[in-house]
């Protein structure tokens, strides 16, 4: 289960980054990414929340970044990295649905497999300090 939440996840990672860096419309990416990766109804489902998600609270999200990484403008975060935030950000202060932990340890994964090398550990530190924001 937990490879195939992972595979969702890196599914919406590349909707984001593609959609940042391509300008292409995330949900138009997201589609084409789904058709071409065979995933359960459920995790289809999964990944379209995930993206909705950051999109529809990019603003308050990017806010969070800005705000717990200020020595990182958001511009100059590298687009892997900023958009592995937003996703894990989302899942820990908006959609409550895995535990913090769970979704901190996804984000340090995915950093280590997409980012540069200080990614994870630049990634794990400023999660730790969002987590602080998370009500449970």
């Amino acid at each position: 289960m937990t490879g195939a939440r992972r595979k969702t996840r890196e599914i919406a990672l590349q909707a984001l980054y593609e959609a940042d860096t391509a300008s292409h419309k995330a949900l138009e990416v997201l589609k084409r990414l789904l058709a071409e990766n065979e995933m359960s109804a459920e995790n289809t489902a999964f990944a379209g929340e995930l993206l909705d998600g950051v999109r529809q609270n990019r603003e308050q999200i990017d806010a969070d970044i800005s705000k717990y990484a200020p020595a990182w403008p958001l511009e100059q975060i590298p687009v892997i990295d900023r958009n592995i935030l937003r996703l894990a950000i989302f899942e820990i202060l908006f959609d409550n649905k895995v535990p913090i932990k769970v979704a901190i340890n996804e984000a340090v994964e995915l950093a280590k497999e997409y980012g540069g090398d200080n990614s994870p550990r630049f990634i794990n530190g400023v999660l730790g300090s969002v987590s602080a924001l998370a009500r449970r």
